[in-house]
């Protein structure tokens, strides 16, 4: 299996900026991939970008999305310093001290770094045990402004989009750590499940359609554009790790719960058979604090089974870690099922 290009694949895709609201690069970089493949794929007109990989009969839908944390502008300072609001579920703990950058809506981008109100001791000592929110945390441009004027003059305003650094590493142990695991890492595993398909390494035992959805964080991403007549959704997103989940970033993860309640059981369970068939490393967990595209689409009404797997993540919404080892698993446990005709 070519872990190395996956790997390469999500390096690529978490050094594409794509914030929720503003996922175009990311969106072409993925429907360019399918044309290079000569997958016919087309984009809704919010944005996700579907694909028809091939296969006859009962029509399943894989799911990933390359929508990502970020922060927007939501307020200048009269000192030139920035105020921000989340875009998704985002850690203010785990963005302090972040490089950041701020992009004008007429095409200029400005260096910055979130950094908590009192961030010199020297200058506030004690106070920097304050909470981290975003009443005491502001972006702190790299550009000489003093005044809300200047920053301004810069072409700064409200509503700005404000992207993270992924900060992407690959140890030689295998892991990798980044921003935007989720859900890049299993955008990068569907381009390359899709690669094998067309390379004749992986038979569809029935009609495949691929979706990546670009507005999963704040929850609508797959309300529209699954195609009439899909029957079943494999939602491949992170999966959890830490507290007493089972899994861990070595293993797929098979979610049998999340918030937007319990999984199609007849899905669930021939996952988990497979996963067993196959020798998999895998974790069922019930993740409560944790939603996905699949509850979007069966809130919008769509008529569908649906399931739910992933590399196991750890940090998520953080500084996110995983193994080439889950990746491996995920990818097989996917191809596994795929080939199947129905349930």
């Amino acid at each position: 299996m070519n872990m190395n290009g996956i790997v390469a694949r999500i390096e690529e895709l978490c050094a594409i900026e794509s914030p929720t609201g503003m996922t175009m690069a990311a969106a072409d970089y993925v429907a360019g991939v399918l044309d290079a493949l000569g997958v016919k794929n087309w984009m809704t007109r919010k944005g996700n970008v579907v694909a028809e990989l091939g296969g006859e009969g009962a029509p399943l839908a894989l799911c990933a999305h390359v929508d990502t944390l970020g922060l927007m502008v939501s307020a200048i300072k009269p000192n030139g310093r920035l105020k921000f609001s989340h875009i998704g579920g985002i850690s203010d703990n785990s963005i302090e001290n972040e490089n950041v950058i701020i992009h004008t809506r007429d095409g200029r981008a400005y260096e910055g770094t979130v950094q908590s109100i009192y961030a010199s001791r020297h200058v506030f000592a004690g106070r920097d045990q304050c909470a981290r929110d975003t009443d005491n945390m502001e972006i702190v441009i790299d550009e000489i402004t003093h005044s809300a004027e200047e920053t301004r003059a810069l072409g700064i305003m409200n509503g700005d989009f404000v992207t993270l650094d992924p900060r992407t590493r690959v140890t030689e142990s295998g892991f990798i750590k980044s921003r935007h695991l989720d859900d890049k890492a299993c955008a990068a595993l569907l381009l390359e499940f899709a690669a094998r398909v067309k390379r004749g390494e992986t038979k569809l035992g029935r009609k495949v359609y691929l979706m990546f959805s670009v507005y999963e964080e704040v929850s609508h991403g797959a309300s529209a554009g699954l195609p009439a007549d899909v029957e079943d959704v494999l939602i491949v997103d992170m999966g959890c790790v830490g507290g007493d989940l089972e899994g861990d970033e070595t293993r797929v993860s098979i979610d049998a719960k999340d918030a937007g309640g319990p999984y199609n059981y007849q899905m669930t369970t021939r996952l988990i058979e497979l996963a067993k068939q196959h020798e998999l490393e895998f974790a069922m967990d019930v993740f409560t604090s944790y939603s996905s595209d699949a509850a979007t689409a069966l809130r919008a009404g769509y008529d569908v089974r649906h399931a739910l797997i992933g590399p196991g993540v750890f940090a998520s919404h953080g500084y996110e870690r995983t193994h080439v080892r889950a990746l491996e698993s995920t990818l097989r446990l996917i191809e596994a099922y795929a080939s199947e005709c129905s349930l």
